[in-house]
């Protein structure tokens, strides 16, 4: 592997456990400044404070929160965009380039492709521009992929998620970003598929924290390298503390009732 490359991707996956709590913030161009992201710096803060190994961001949100005081945090800079105001809201375009990640000092790169949408074409095309780019650079690429379109079965369909899967890695991603199919047997046959790390995304806000843990642990029982989760992190009530316990589970292999002792009685 390129030694730039290994460089940076242990600056967004735990170096001993292979593992990773990613905590995407990258909503502000697509849905606005939605709670629990109207003041970035407090954001990012909490989650540094809890343990996260990156956040991930489009490229004017670095300059107003990253790297603070305490811990360091991995920069994943997203190069995809569209807005919920668009008649094409699944049509990802590009709006950064790999280069301009590097002068602002990413550790990594991600790209967002929805499979079966109309415009499915121009983003696999985008996708393999980004991941030639980022190979000459020593880049990691994180590839979000998601199946949403007419012909789509379920987008939690364990086949439908196992082929998105297998898409980014077959386009050159470093790290794939999935949903979590809802059971370890389902989801153990979508990272056999895979020669690089799989991460779950967190989805619409789950109804308790006991679920959110309860997702995460199961996914990386079924093969997982953990997770990249926003809302379901960063609209908690206490993101530091839920941060601390998922990577309880995430670093230390915790259970999820000790995890849960780490929030409290109201969590």
């Amino acid at each position: 592997m390129h030694i730039g490359k290994a460089i940076r991707l242990e600056r967004i996956i735990n170096r001993n456990t292979k593992r990773a709590i990613i905590v995407p913030m990258d909503h502000g161009i697509t849905v606005g400044p939605i709670p629990g992201l109207v003041d970035l710096r407090a954001a990012v803060q909490a989650v540094v404070e809890g343990g996260a190994n990156a956040v991930l961001m489009h490229k004017g949100s670095p300059r107003c929160c990253h790297r603070m005081r305490g811990q360091d945090v991995g920069l994943i800079i997203h190069l995809s965009a569209s807005t919920s105001l668009s008649p094409l809201p699944n049509a990802k375009t590009l709006v950064c380039s790999v280069e301009e990640a590097i002068r602002l000092g990413a550790d990594a790169v991600s790209v967002h492709v929805n499979l079966g949408d109309e415009n499915e074409a121009k983003m696999l095309e985008d996708f393999g521009r980004v991941t030639e780019s980022a190979q000459s650079w020593g880049m990691p690429v994180l590839a979000m992929i998601y199946a949403r379109g007419s012909k789509v079965r379920g987008e939690y369909d364990p086949e439908t998620v196992a082929h998105c899967a297998r898409v980014g890695v077959e386009l050159g991603a470093d790290v794939v970003k999935v949903p979590y199919t809802g059971d370890p047997d389902s989801f153990s046959r979508v990272t056999a598929a895979c020669c690089v790390p799989v991460v779950i995304a967190g989805g619409p806000k789950l109804a308790s924290t006991r679920d959110v843990l309860v997702m995460v642990r199961d996914s990386l029982r079924a093969g997982g390298a953990g997770l990249s989760v926003g809302r379901n992190v960063f609209q908690h009530k206490r993101p530091d503390l839920l941060t601390r316990a998922l990577a309880r589970i995430v670093h230390e292999n915790a259970e999820v009732d000790e995890a849960m002792e780490l929030l409290g009685p109201e969590a």
